[in-house]
Formats: C-alpha cells, sequence, structure tokens
C-alpha cells in the first residue's frame, strides 16, 4: 500500500471504533445528518437515481419519487453506520429467517450453493448472519482501487467468518468453491454492459450478469436468492427463496431471481440502491 492507502486504512479504522462507542442514538443522529448533507450538497448520481426511480414507478408523482429517495439516503447512511460498528452493532437487533430450512436442504444435496443476492436492504447483516451460524459463504467482490479501503473493508466482512473472492481470480476459484461443497455468492443486479444478458426489470430490458445461471447450468448446485429486509427500528428480515425456473435457460433464470427483486422493491422502494445506473445499457 502507499501511504495514501495507509491513511485511507488507518482512518476508517478510527473511525469504526470511534462509531461503535456511541450510543445508538447518537449514531441514528450521525447518520440522518449524513444524508441530508449528501442529498442537498453533494449531488453525485442524484440525478441518476431519481431517473431510475421515475423508470420503476412510472406513475408516482415526483413528490413520491423525492421522499422516495430522500429515505433512501437516509437507508444507507444509517448502514454504513452499522457497518463501521460491526460486529457490536448486531447485540441489539431482531432477525426472522425464512427459508433456513430451503438453504441447509440446498447445502444438503453436496452439490455447493449458488446464493444470489442483490444491492437491496442492509446486505451486510445477511453476510454477517451466515457467517455467524457457520454457513460458508465465498462472497465474489469487486476489489477497491484504494488498497487501504479494500483491506478494511474485508477485514470488517471476515469478522464473522466469512470471506472475499475477487472478480478476476479466475474462473477455476468459482467452480472450486462449489465442488468443495460451500456457498459461492453473488451480488447480481448490475448493469453488464454488453456481456450481459438483457432481461426486464420493471418493464424495461436491462443487462444482467450471466454468471449465477451458468454456474447452476454447468454443476447443476441449487441456487438461493437471499436478501434481508429491515421491517422495524432494529428489526430485520432475511428471505432465502430457492430459484427454479421451468424452462431452465439462462434467460429464464435470471428474470426469475430478477421479479423475486422486483416485488420485494415495490414493498421497501427505499431500501434498494438506486444509485448504480441500472438501465444504462441499450439492448441492440
Amino acid at each position: 500500500m502507499n501511504f495514501t492507502h495507509k491513511i485511507t486504512y488507518h482512518f476508517l479504522g478510527f473511525i469504526s471504533n470511534l462509531v461503535t462507542k456511541l450510543s445508538l442514538r447518537t449514531q441514528i443522529i450521525i447518520s440522518q445528518n449524513i444524508a441530508s448533507v449528501l442529498y442537498h450538497y453533494i449531488p453525485k448520481r442524484k440525478n441518476v437515481a431519481i431517473k431510475n426511480i421515475q423508470t420503476a414507478f412510472p406513475k408516482c408523482s415526483d413528490i413520491w419519487v423525492a421522499n422516495t429517495l430522500k429515505n433512501c439516503y437516509k437507508f444507507f447512511a444509517y448502514n454504513f453506520i452499522q457497518f463501521l460498528a460491526l460486529p457490536k452493532s448486531t447485540d441489539s437487533i431482531k432477525i426472522q429467517i425464512n427459508g433456513q430450512t430451503a438453504l441447509d436442504n440446498a447445502i444438503e444435496q453436496g452439490k455447493g450453493v449458488i446464493l444470489i443476492s442483490s444491492h437491496f436492504g442492509p446486505w451486510e447483516i445477511l453476510g454477517h448472519w451466515l457467517g455467524v451460524n457457520n454457513y460458508q459463504l465465498r462472497g465474489v467482490a469487486h476489489k477497491q482501487k484504494n488498497k487501504g479501503a479494500n483491506r478494511f473493508f474485508e477485514e470488517k466482512r471476515q469478522l464473522s467468518g466469512i470471506k472475499h473472492i475477487y472478480r478476476k481470480v479466475g474462473m477455476d476459484v468459482f467452480y472450486n468453491i462449489l465442488e468443495e461443497k460451500k456457498i459461492l455468492g453473488l451480488v447480481s443486479d448490475q448493469d453488464a454492459k454488453n456481456k450481459g444478458i438483457f432481461i426486464n426489470f420493471f418493464n424495461k430490458p436491462a443487462s444482467t450478469h450471466k454468471g449465477a445461471a451458468i454456474f447452476h447450468l454447468n454443476t447443476n448446485a441449487p441456487m438461493i436468492y437471499g436478501i434481508c429486509i429491515q421491517t422495524g427500528f432494529q428489526e430485520y428480515k432475511i428471505e432465502l427463496i430457492p430459484i427454479t425456473s421451468v424452462k431452465n435457460t439462462i434467460e429464464d433464470i435470471i428474470q426469475e431471481y430478477t421479479l423475486t427483486l422486483e416485488r420485494i422493491i415495490q414493498k421497501y422502494p427505499e431500501q434498494y440502491f438506486w444509485f448504480h445506473n441500472r438501465w444504462k445499457t441499450n439492448p441492440k
């Protein structure tokens, strides 16, 4: 690491230690102030988010869109504070688990499990729950350019027992995870450019990564869609949903779990990370 990266690593560690010592009430106040500053004064990707919400909910008013985005800022600001305070921040939360038997049954098949997730809700809590309950999750992550930030985020996530694998390590590594009967975690809801396959997301074609479907078709490893939803103050629900498709094609599989995500977003629109340019690539 160069000097800047080292400073970043130690700065994030300092902030993490500081946040951990704060009361829950103070953490909430800080997060809401951060959200307000970001919304009003740092407009990076704000227009992208507005456009995305309008695309997904074309019949909703501008006021509804603005309120949804404001709540989105508040939601993710608080969840970032929670992440900094891991693992202490999970001590006082309540988690309802739906579908744990489905996940256990998938593991018992002995083929590994493909866990598909999205940039929705407090996804760090999902990973933490899997780790502390001894599920052998190997999450595929994007490596940060800043090595200090990358090291900090990786160490935080590994506190629970899960491990990182980075995208460009080679396909053999991913297949080995399944052969070792572990869980391969894939986040599959971002624009995949021209390498993706186009499926409908809120009635508009969206380029989507094919990896999860390809791994399933090549190994017959069962697929589980995993997502964490905040249902109240310090209350969460983890949904573990088996993914099956009638045609069992790449397009059919991806469309199935994308529809699952879409249904959840419709109930909790403020918990989706709208800042990705989801419909950036147009179908030719």
